[in-house]
């Protein structure tokens, strides 16, 4: 039987990926999307399984010069357009994969018509997610804004859909220990292309500790920009790559020296060349579904440490063999580990090498794809 699939997002996250297997596998019906065709095209998708919702995306980028009418209503009110737009197109599918928080109408809708529904979520349950980061700020006396955030109906979402497909062990913990049953989650690790993220030859004998990702509490940064300060390693150098939150300045101002290098943001495509650069990736992050940073980083050849928040211990085989985890916010056990593979460098090497077999052995997006078919074929087939 060859099924059919119809996959739905506002933005991009990682639904093109997903459309390019799905078409490669044979069994994409369409993808609805708010970005432009000749954009979503690159991944190999037809243009006539392309449903493009421009006005929707445009409305979206250009939404802070519009009077009058706040950011979040027009949110809420493009999120809503395109989930009524997504269900004029459930006809003849098997299976409806929405992301979350934009796909609640389709779902409904889908599952009044015994169309198999999948939610798409990239990160921990929200009310796990709320609760640490509003910890967090309360640590360091700032206030955390969820005003925005639509917790209904993520929840109900969680509840009505079939399935949700999750990437990582640590988005699944989050969901059993808030009652959502373990048959109705799908664990599916991200994958990475490894076209684009390949490693070059290091330039330097610099023992440098790469980061990528944006500098907020969130991600756990001050934690890594402490760790750094205190071991005041020679030859070391820590690298950031991304965007800086104006809640962290306090912090560079305080840990900064001539040793961190805050590069600003890279394209995708030019990642790799930081990378390679780098002795080990670090990871400090305190609620991440699975960042693709890692990956990418790993398939570079480098060594991974990251939180036990992170994801990463599913890309290692254990624990000490690829990289390592560590608990979250725990300075000591950074630094612990960056030293460690600061001191033994023929082990950090070897490690990292590890670490690309290891991606190119289970995390490509070919890897992903298969599995996310193998999950289909066992779900359709138990409803037979």
């Amino acid at each position: 039987m060859k099924y059919k699939v119809n996959i739905s997002v506002v933005g991009r996250f990682h639904a093109f990926d997903l459309a390019k297997q799905m078409q490669r596998l044979g069994i994409l019906n369409k993808i609805i999307t708010t970005y432009p065709k000749f954009f979503t095209k690159r991944w190999d998708i037809p243009s006539e399984k392309i449903v493009s919702e421009l006005h929707l995306e445009l409305l979206n980028r250009y939404k802070h010069y519009i009077p009058f009418i706040s950011d979040n209503h027009i949110n809420m009110f493009l999120k809503d357009r395109h989930d009524i737009n997504a269900m004029k197109h459930l006809n003849d599918i098997d299976v409806f994969i929405g992301w979350e928080n934009v796909s609640l109408k389709s779902i409904v809708e889908a599952k009044k018509r015994g169309i198999i529904t999948i939610l798409e979520k990239g990160s921990a349950h929200k009310s796990f997610f709320l609760k640490n980061q509003m910890l967090e700020y309360e640590k360091h006396n700032k206030n955390y804004d969820i005003s925005y955030i639509s917790w209904g109906k993520d929840l109900l979402e969680y509840e009505l859909v079939d399935y949700i497909s999750i990437p990582s062990s640590f988005v699944k913990r989050t969901f059993i220990e808030r009652g959502v049953p373990e048959e109705k989650l799908i664990v599916n690790p991200y994958g990475v292309d490894l076209e684009q993220f390949k490693q070059i030859k290091k330039e330097d004998d610099v023992f440098r500790i790469i980061y990528a990702g944006g500098l907020t509490f969130h991600k756990g940064s001050h934690y890594l920009l402490q760790a750094f300060s205190e071991l005041n390693l020679s030859n070391c150098e820590l690298w950031h790559l991304g965007s800086i939150s104006d809640e962290m300045q306090s912090y560079i101002q305080k840990y900064s020296n001539e040793n961190v290098k805050f590069l600003g943001h890279k394209p995708q495509n030019e990642l790799y060349k930081y990378y390679s650069q780098g002795s080990v990736f670090v990871m400090p992050s305190l609620s991440e579904g699975l960042g693709l940073v890692q990956i990418q980083a790993m398939a570079c050849g480098l060594p991974l440490i990251a939180t036990t928040n992170t994801g990463g211990e599913d890309l290692l085989s254990k624990d000490g063999e690829e990289g390592f985890i560590i608990p979250i916010k725990n300075v000591d056990a950074l630094k612990e580990k960056i030293l460690y593979l600061y001191e033994n460098k023929n082990i950090c090497k070897l490690m990292g090498a590890k670490a690309k077999q290891r991606i190119e052995n289970n995390f490509t997006w070919e890897h992903y794809g298969n599995r996310y078919l193998q999950n289909l074929i066992k779900i359709l087939e138990s409803r037979k």
